[in-house]
């Protein structure tokens, strides 16, 4: 069965024309969406996947279990904004997650995640980026059919973790000298 796919995020992902050639119709925007766009859509499955929006609970009440998030990291740790640096700003595990979306940020079921590993001291802000963008979309490629088809595990993401907002990277700016050529080494561990 061929579903309408509301893609949320950047119109040059990849993924969208992965999607498209696994015979998916797919409708892309990366606007703040509401109820009434999605109603006249037509979409049956959102995907949202470098979306800078939150989806309110009128939107997710039409999609039970069929709206998820690819997040590059290893959740429940770098919830929210700047998922890479926090990883290494906070020394926390460090990967990728596809999660079913709820009302909170980066907080719904886990579907699938795995652990991406990095060489600190050839790896910078732009490698390490471009690594987590490439594990998650193999993940995803790799879980696809079952998530549509529902037959995808489903886990509670475990307690604790951590969140962060996009005001929250003012208090490290001081250790990207190099914007995104910056070595990851240069901010590994380093407290505010």
């Amino acid at each position: 069965m061929t579903d309408t796919i509301l893609f949320l995020g950047p119109e040059d992902s990849p993924l969208i024309s992965w999607l498209q050639s696994q015979g998916e119709v797919v409708i892309q925007t990366a606007d703040k969406i509401s109820s009434k766009f999605i109603r006249d859509s037509g979409a049956s499955f959102i995907i949202s996947y470098g979306y800078r929006h939150i989806l309110r609970a009128d939107v997710l009440d039409l999609f039970p279990s069929r709206a998820i998030n690819l997040h590059i990291s290893y959740l429940p740790w770098n919830r929210g904004a700047d998922p890479n640096l926090w990883s290494f700003v906070d020394n926390t595990p460090k990967g990728v997650t596809i999660h079913y979306l709820d009302e909170g940020v980066d907080t719904g079921d886990i579907i699938a995640q795995e652990v991406v590993r990095f060489d600190l001291e050839s790896d910078t802000l732009a490698t390490s980026y471009e690594k987590l963008h490439k594990a998650i979309q193999l993940l995803f490629k790799a879980n696809w059919s079952h998530i549509k088809d529902g037959t995808c595990q489903r886990q509670n993401q475990s307690s604790g973790g951590t969140i962060h907002k996009i005001k929250d990277k003012s208090a490290v700016d001081h250790l990207i000298t190099d914007g995104w050529n910056t070595r990851v080494s240069a901010i590994a561990f380093s407290k505010t």
